[in-house]
């Protein structure tokens, strides 16, 4: 028999002949300043998103609200369960023998990593598309991006990854022990098996396919905001647009360098099982960068916000001499007032107020 589908022992074999040394100090110290900085910045997220949604109720922004909620509780909740169970692990001296006798801890500890690594990633996806329809189609997203059709996107992408996470278990395949007796995930060590390489390709690709998505449509919407600020005449197209794009570009690059070391790390094991590239160190230190881009979503998302490079615009043109943009044209509603223009350039109703201006200014 596979002893991969004895859940009793599964991955007490990498406990007696490791060769991956972590300190237990240093260990214990990072995972308690992830788990901690991690839940407080989600709870400061928290705190603001509940606030701007009693605020601001416009359907506009219903959607974004919501998503960037989501977003948020999923990584606070993965911070508290994942951070607890590291912390927990330690503690006991990474004794997994003792404690984890019927595998229901290593079990329960894998799918958490699985669903709370791939449902931001999900959600920063969705969050990117409904972005670029709101910029590109602001009709369309005004009449059917309700709250009721992002309430439904966000309890899919949630099924999806609770489905992802589960499917392991489905399969009689339990989660393994890593070499570092620190976590648990998919079988990295001597994958030979086609349905362990299967585990670790899906995780990585689902990954990086959101991570290209987010990408993709983050351009689309930021090319889009350019065009309509650089073709607009009118006061409200020469607003300042620099708020949403220094998100976008925030967000893409968090993402990417945070997540792409641990998928392609992933992906590599189970393609070829490269175990003397990628050491048990070298997967620790990905899974740690992994882990930073849940801190810095809430600050991504929520902090970066117009008043804060408002000041810093302020420190870099003092520092530099700059004076390439007035001040005074950054108005407080300025992303709103691009939609509205491009919601008017797209609109049946402007075409027709500016052919019958010229037929009235004839009729006088």
């Amino acid at each position: 028999m596979n002893g991969s589908k004895s859940p009793g022992l599964a991955g007490f074999g990498i406990l007696k002949n490791t060769t991956c040394h972590t300190e237990k100090k240093i260990s214990v110290f990072f995972s308690i300043i992830f788990m901690t900085v991690g839940i407080l910045s989600n709870s400061l997220a928290i705190a603001i998103l509940m606030k701007a949604y009693q605020r601001f109720r416009q359907k506009s922004k219903a959607s974004f609200l919501l998503l960037a909620s989501g977003l948020v509780v999923t990584d606070l909740f993965g911070h508290l369960i994942n951070g607890a169970i590291a912390v927990f692990v330690y503690a006991s001296d990474k004794d997994w023998i003792r404690f984890n006798q019927s595998n229901i801890l290593c079990s329960v500890f894998g799918i958490c990593m699985v669903f709370f690594g791939l449902c931001p990633l999900f959600l920063g996806s969705v969050m990117a598309v409904e972005r670029c329809i709101g910029v590109t189609k602001p009709i369309f997203h005004s009449t059917k991006m309700t709250s009721k059709h992002v309430k439904m996107m966000l309890t899919m992408v949630c099924l999806f990854a609770v489905l992802i996470a589960l499917l392991p278990i489905l399969r009689f395949r339990a989660y393994q022990i890593q070499a570092s007796r620190t976590w648990c995930f998919y079988k990295t060590e001597h994958v030979e098996d086609w349905e362990d390489r299967f585990y670790l390709l899906l995780f990585s690709c689902l990954g990086l396919l959101a991570l290209a998505i987010s990408f993709l449509c983050n351009a689309v919407t930021g090319i889009t905001l350019l065009r309509v600020k650089f073709k607009s005449q009118q006061r409200q197209g020469r607003s300042h647009h620099f708020e949403m794009i220094i998100q976008l570009l925030a967000i893409m690059c968090v993402s990417c360098i945070c997540w792409s070391p641990f998928l392609v790390t992933m992906a590599r094991i189970g393609i070829n099982d490269s175990r003397s590239k990628d050491t048990c160190e070298t997967i620790l230190f990905a899974l740690r960068m992994a882990t930073w881009n849940q801190i810095l979503d809430p600050w991504v998302y929520i902090l970066l916000r117009k008043a804060v490079l408002k000041n810093l615009y302020k420190i870099t043109r003092g520092c530099c001499g700059m004076h390439i943009i007035n001040l005074h044209m950054w108005e407080l509603s300025s992303i709103k007032n691009s939609l509205k223009v491009a919601a008017i350039s797209e609109s049946p109703v402007s075409s027709k107020q500016i052919n019958l201006q010229p037929l009235s200014s004839v009729g006088q």
